[in-house]
């Protein structure tokens, strides 16, 4: 079987088993992959930006390597070479999860309960929740949904276009790594300095089809497009910037704004200011649009597949 076929079949049964099954509650691989990068830190790390590139070489090597092994022992069998795309899909891509949990929040702000909305944010972003009135939440889920789009589900299928399995695993490891170490805390604005500047080349292609395929399948186009060319390049993220303005844009809405991280209050760029202040139904919004985004991504990589094939043959 060819490999683009491979591919669009594979991806499409890990997509569709996400949204089926979505994550294991216990046993998940990325979990599994945090509990080794994280032992490998243990052993290697220093106050120095070498130790922490040694670090993401290890980590982000070691997924590359397992992946490109695994494609080549079943590459002989059609079956077994769609049954590891889909698995490794299936295990990289987290939309169902990030709207589970969007919604569960959703559901505490629409019943009032602003507490349990508070206890419940931490499972989808780094916010600090005690800071946040309903408002506050309502808008850092939207935020969250849409950068998680980019990283969790279309960044995947934009390197597992390019690379099969090995760039599945791999820019899911790169993306975890970043999450782990990347954030400019003491203790890894050096170490952690490799993995948020390799996560920001690996995310680049994938915030901008995000940003795209928002533009494309949100309720304002034309909207989408002036946030993205007005405010993407004024927030601090290069790959956050252009997915969240053009979800603002996309929903009408208002992002940005003054936030806090574990007590460290920072004040980003506001994006498309002319839209109103997010409410709670537009959680359900934009979980709506991650899900087209999503689907729509799926179709844009396998045609990239077919593309990337014709070409080499």
């Amino acid at each position: 079987m060819r490999a683009d076929r491979v591919f669009a079949y594979g991806a499409a049964a890990g997509l569709l088993g996400d949204l089926l099954l979505g994550d294991p509650r216990r046993g998940h691989p990325v979990a599994a992959f945090g509990r080794a990068a994280a032992a490998v830190e243990r052993v290697l790390w220093r106050d120095h930006r070498g130790w922490g590139a040694l670090h993401t070489v290890v980590c982000a090597g070691g997924a590359l390597a397992l992946g490109a092994v695994a494609e080549n022992a079943v590459r002989p069998s059609r079956t077994a070479s769609v049954a590891l795309t889909g698995v490794a899909t299936w295990a990289v891509v987290g939309g169902t999860s990030l709207a589970r949990e969007a919604r569960v929040i959703g559901r505490a702000l629409e019943a009032g309960d602003v507490e349990a909305a508070r206890e419940r944010l931490p499972h989808l972003c780094g916010r600090d929740p005690q800071a946040l009135d309903a408002d506050g939440i309502a808008r850092a889920v939207v935020e969250s949904v849409a950068e998680n789009t980019s990283d969790a589900v279309v960044g995947s299928l934009v390197w597992g276009a390019v690379a099969g399995v090995p760039g599945l695993l791999g820019f899911r490891a790169v993306n975890t790594l970043d999450a782990m170490v990347g954030h400019k805390s003491p203790r890894y604005r050096r170490y952690g300095w490799a993995s948020a500047r390799l996560d920001d080349v690996a995310g680049w292609p994938g915030a901008r089809l995000t940003a795209v395929l928002a533009t494309v399948a949100g309720g304002d186009p034309r909207g989408a497009v002036r946030a993205w060319r007005a405010d993407a390049g004024r927030h601090p993220s290069p790959n956050a910037g252009p997915v969240e303005a053009s979800f603002a844009g996309a929903l009408g809405v208002r992002l940005g704004g003054t936030l806090s991280y574990a007590g460290r209050v920072e004040h980003r760029p506001v994006l498309n200011g002319e839209g109103r202040s997010v409410e709670v139904q537009d959680i359900e919004r934009a979980v709506r649009l991650s899900r087209r985004v999503g689907l729509l991504a799926l179709g844009v990589g396998v045609a990239a597949r077919v593309a990337l094939k014709g070409r080499a043959s």
